[in-house]
């Protein structure tokens, strides 16, 4: 079956997106809509967590999301971070988003290269912090595995979580392919469109754990990225198409 409409499960991208490249060179229709959001707790829930803001002497940062919804609810708890505070951020972008809410010159900020793995020679070079990690709903294995290798005192803080979003105004069988790049991402498919039948749709994935919950939903997966021959997941879309055309 020739694919002539895409969705992608995510929010549009700029004007120079190799999605846009494919959609105009192989005259194809690409939609996108991000299936899940992101929604904040409040200092109430927070307070369920047995979180007191003030007993931390280090925050471990992995995502901007992690450092707004920190400071949104240190706000909402009438908590000043002190300017003591030692903050660990996964990557150098996370560590210069930190300028949103903090005067960033001296502080005792620290960055790792790109995995939470990279962080291991921080935590070692300063072990004795009390740690908080503002943290989703939805915690990676590795960052457990991790943290407990480097042998700190650190407290998971559940400041967000990931939620399905709204997608009941989108006709779900008029696209020939749809894109997830999470497993919360193919979670929200069913939520929204519990009487889904695949059939001739083809179903395209990022990553081993979104294709393992896609297996699991009972899909089948006919585009998987990354690989070799397709590090992302434009190349594997296209590539996808060009030999179903043949």
């Amino acid at each position: 079956m020739k694919i002539k409409s895409i969705l992608v499960s995510q929010p549009a991208p700029n004007e120079s997106s190799p999605y846009l490249e494919i959609a105009k060179k192989e005259k194809i229709r690409i939609d996108f809509r991000p299936f899940i959001h992101v929604e904040g707790v409040d200092a109430k829930e927070l307070r369920t967590q047995k979180i007191d803001l003030a007993q931390y002497t280090g925050i471990i940062f992995t995502s901007k999301n992690a450092i707004d919804h920190y400071f949104r609810l240190a706000e909402e708890m009438r908590f000043a971070v002190p300017d003591s505070m030692r903050y660990i951020c996964q990557s150098e972008a996370i560590a210069n988003y930190l300028q949103k809410h903090i005067v960033y010159r001296k502080r005792k900020i620290s960055f790792g290269e790109k995995t939470f793995s990279d962080l291991l020679p921080l935590f070692k070079k300063f072990p004795s912090e009390k740690y908080l990690l503002p943290a989703s709903d939805i915690l990676s294995a590795d960052i457990q595995k991790t943290l407990d290798s480097a042998s700190v005192d650190w407290t998971r803080a559940t400041m967000y979580k990931t939620v399905c979003s709204d997608l009941t105004d989108i006709k779900i069988d008029d696209y020939d392919m749809l894109v997830f790049f999470s497993p919360q991402g193919v979670r929200s498919l069913g939520v929204n469109f519990e009487n889904f039948k695949q059939n001739d749709t083809k179903i395209a994935v990022f990553g081993p754990t979104t294709e393992q919950a896609a297996l699991d939903a009972g899909l089948r997966v006919d585009v998987m990225a990354p690989s070799k021959e397709s590090p992302s997941m434009t190349m594997a879309i296209e590539k996808y198409i060009r030999n179903t055309d043949k």
